[in-house]
């Protein structure tokens, strides 16, 4: 009998602790209020997957906003909650109110592991050789129905100019290990912007969730870069057997469209000085 992993995946909240509106203008807080009730006429949730920059401050108060929101609604449900760190977060207050930045969970015979791919005070992501060994580790053991990798940093490449600099440096290594063990799919965020692909050869399905605090506009024109209002999630459905399926869904409001910002070369040149990659 062929079971379904069905995978509720919000990624990017960027919640603050004490209700600041991201940017002077959005409240994130709003938005997954509005991506969960969307999301609440969907049937059957077995996991609700977060990968990453849940907080835009690293506070404490910040998390405890995210998971008094998040796991009373995922329990109605029956659902399994699973939080992953972004470049965003703070690790002492993401474990004092979250658990483990890394950790693995077992649903319905599904395995899902997170790996923590940020780096202390930078925008771009890192797997280094202790977190592979561990990753390795797990997957020695095969678990009963495949498993999923979440982490925040997707490990293909970026689709517009700004998330070049801050994307995951050297993901062969990951994917080697995935590919090495019974990764099925992988979960990422970070784009802001819903992406459906493959990741390493011979390819393992990776779904990128649109971001709750805002959208990447991914048609507009580089060098620039600009995101609007805007607030998604994916839904995806892993099966024992069979094509992994994923559906990228807006949670509409009267204002989406609207800027939120707009980046030139030399914005993003800055933005690369500061928190991107420079190997």
């Amino acid at each position: 009998m062929t079971e379904t992993l069905r995978i509720l995946h919000l990624s990017d909240t960027h919640l603050y602790g004490d209700g600041r509106l991201h940017y002077g203008i959005v409240d994130t807080l709003a938005g997954l209020d509005r991506v969960l009730a969307r999301a609440a006429t969907l049937t059957g949730i077995d996991a609700v997957v977060v990968s990453g920059d849940l907080s835009e401050d690293g506070t404490a108060a910040s998390y405890r906003i995210l998971k008094s929101t998040l796991e009373p609604w995922a329990a109605q449900r029956g659902a399994a909650v699973v939080y992953a760190m972004g470049n965003h977060d703070l690790p002492d207050a993401f474990e004092e109110v979250l658990g483990p930045s890394e950790t693995e969970t077992t649903v319905r015979g599904f395995r899902i592991v997170t790996v923590d791919s940020s780096v202390p005070r930078a925008g771009y992501g890192h797997v280094d050789d202790a977190q592979l060994d561990r990753l390795r580790r797990v997957l020695a053991t095969p678990s009963e129905r495949g498993t999923v990798v979440v982490l925040h940093h997707p490990p293909v490449e970026p689709t517009t100019v700004l998330f070049e600099p801050l994307r995951l440096v050297d993901p062969e290594p990951l994917l080697d290990v995935c590919g090495g063990g019974d990764v099925r799919l992988i979960l990422a965020g970070h784009f802001h912007h819903g992406l459906v692909t493959e990741a390493g050869a011979p390819g393992i399905p990776a779904v990128v969730a649109p971001a709750v605090a805002n959208t990447t506009d991914v048609l507009w024109p580089p060098p620039r870069e600009r995101a609007v209002r805007g607030a998604g999630f994916a839904w995806v459905q892993l099966p024992s057997q069979g094509p992994v399926r994923a559906h990228i869904v807006t949670a509409p409001a009267p204002d989406d469209g609207e800027t939120v910002y707009e980046l030139d070369a030399a914005a993003i040149r800055r933005i690369a000085d500061d928190a991107g990659w420079h190997g």
